[in-house]
């Protein structure tokens, strides 16, 4: 069974939003990771390497509220109505990229669905309809070590 869950993008200010809503629905974050941590730490100026490159925080019985600081050119073009991403988690790769491709028809994909540094299979795209979306899934390789 696949879950589906909001990602969200912020102008800078994602921690602060989530620590909000950590105020209010209570618990803890399962992943904080600034973009001076990761791959991209050598292209990000040195102003936003400690902004959230993403954030993770566990709402209810299996929902996922997740983020990022849309830096650089990430923030070119953020408004209002397209600061989200619908963001899929699939059970296998098989299924995910079926679901990625099936989504992608009509539409703009921003990174081909695939293997990620962080260790899953990911894909992002913009559906003919102008809804973002991002699919994820474990890497099996990873889930038998």
């Amino acid at each position: 069974m696949i879950t589906i869950n909001p990602y969200l993008n912020f102008p800078g200010n994602t921690e602060e939003a989530f620590n909000f809503y950590k105020s209010i629905f209570g618990g803890e974050f399962a992943a904080v990771m600034r973009f001076g941590d990761t791959f991209e730490a050598e292209r990000t100026p040195e102003a936003d390497k400690d902004k959230l490159m993403h954030i993770a925080f566990p709402i209810g019985k299996g929902n996922m509220l997740m983020a990022t600081d849309a830096i650089g050119e990430m923030g070119k073009g953020l408004t209002q109505g397209n600061a989200f991403y619908i963001c899929i988690n699939g059970e296998t790769v098989e299924e995910t990229k079926r679901l990625f491709d099936g989504l992608a028809t009509g539409g703009k994909v921003m990174f081909p669905f695939g293997k990620a540094p962080w260790g899953t299979y990911f894909g992002q795209l913009t559906d003919k309809f102008g809804l973002q979306w991002m699919t994820d899934c474990p890497d099996p390789d990873q889930s038998q070590q």
